[in-house]
């Protein structure tokens, strides 16, 4: 079973060859002009020529039945932005799917280490990967309500698509321990009660009202997932649980009614 970090011969840190260090950090001999440290603004020039000279990431696909023409263009005419609400439920679909990911892989994490720091179980895990996929399904049933196609990707899902991925490569190393995973697990779960908080006040502002009291539902269980997974992580890493849910009610008091390919 993985422990807590060694101290051992890590070899990245400057301290360990201060004379190779020295050289490195002076200006070689033979350079008239060096560049001056720290100066980035030939990279900075490159890249806001790409990023002015970039297409959007992607669009929010127009529907694709009479039944959504109608939806959309009937909420077009409130002066609501079916669009954006289109692309944020498939944000949340991706980060949903996303979730169920996570936790397929940390119950394998967990079934392998046989993990015995926190008072975490294979049926607490299960039952939170088991609420991430019905939140998923959920939301795609969202989706056809207003008229959407729940199998394209919005830009918005790309967006959380590719922040997820670094949070998919802590989980499935074999190296990183539970601690390591469960830190992942809670950066990702912090960032799914916000969201949701904040898909609520949107759908509440467009005036889709039969949303909200799934969507609430939804909420409040991430909700209960945060607070699980801080105590898991702290009981991981400290040894006890020190923070008695505070990471959950910063969540809650923010006051913003915030992926399976």
């Amino acid at each position: 079973m993985k422990q807590q970090p060694e101290m051992g011969m890590n070899r990245t840190g400057v301290q360990m060859s201060p004379i190779d260090t020295t050289s490195m950090q002076s200006a070689h001999p033979t350079l008239v002009t060096p560049v001056p440290p720290g100066d980035e603004s030939a990279l900075a020039e490159m890249r806001s020529r790409y990023i002015n000279e970039a297409d959007g990431l992607g669009s929010v696909p127009v529907p694709g039945t009479i039944h959504g023409a109608i939806t959309t263009g009937v909420s077009m005419l409130t002066g609501n932005k079916p669009q954006l609400l289109l692309d944020k439920l498939g944000e949340r679909l991706a980060f949903e799917r996303t979730g169920t990911r996570l936790y397929d892989a940390l119950i394998t994490k967990f079934t392998a280490l046989q993990d015995d720091s926190t008072s975490m179980t294979l049926a607490d895990l299960q039952k939170i990967r088991d609420d991430e996929v019905r939140h998923f399904r959920m939301m795609a049933s969202a989706i056809e309500t207003i008229g959407g196609d729940p199998t394209s990707q919005t830009p918005c899902a790309d967006v959380v698509g590719v922040e997820s991925q670094g949070l998919m490569q802590v989980l499935t190393d074999p190296r990183t321990t539970m601690a390591q995973s469960l830190h992942a697990i809670l950066v990702a779960e912090m960032t799914d009660n916000v969201g949701w908080e904040q898909l609520i006040a949107l759908v509440e502002d467009q005036g889709q009202m039969s949303l909200i009291t799934d969507f609430s539902v939804a909420l409040d269980e991430e909700r209960a997932h945060l607070q699980q997974v801080q105590r898991w992580y702290e009981e991981a890493t400290f040894g006890r649980s020190i923070s008695d849910g505070a990471v959950v009610d910063d969540v809650s008091d923010m006051n913003t009614s915030a992926p399976l390919h």
